[in-house]
């Protein structure tokens, strides 16, 4: 899903895997996803982690690339994310159901906690 005309190319490479029941998801923040702070833009960490949810979802294969859609996104800021140091999101599954995904996570610099989030993910439709 590499698409250098899509908004995800602006976030940059990112990095995913699954492992215990758990989803992750890495980018490394740069400048231009700065604010004047010099601290990770909260729109650039939004964005990461409503990526990151659909990356999540391919991760648990509950979910193939296509049209679906994030029908809420609840999100925590609790510390400013930092330049040049990988940014990190881990998810969990919490349920799923015949059109709908329930998860929740972490976004995580080293030990440091960046922001808390919960999304609800609608699936496309079955033709």
């Amino acid at each position: 899903m590499r698409d250098q005309t899509r908004y995800n190319a602006f976030l940059g490479p990112l990095l995913i895997k699954g492992e215990g029941g758990k989803a992750y998801a890495r980018m490394l923040p740069e400048r231009q996803h700065s604010n004047f702070s010099n601290a990770v833009h909260g729109g650039t960490l939004m964005g990461f982690i409503d990526i990151s949810l659909f990356a999540g979802a391919r991760i648990f294969g509950m979910l193939d690339p296509g049209p679906a859609v994030t029908l809420d996104l609840s999100f925590h800021f609790i510390a400013a994310g930092r330049t040049g140091e990988p940014l990190n999101a881990e998810m969990e599954l919490l349920k799923e159901t015949g059109r709908l995904m329930f998860l929740r996570g972490l976004a995580t610099q080293g030990e440091d906690i960046i922001a808390s989030f919960s999304g609800t993910i609608r699936k496309p439709s079955k033709k």
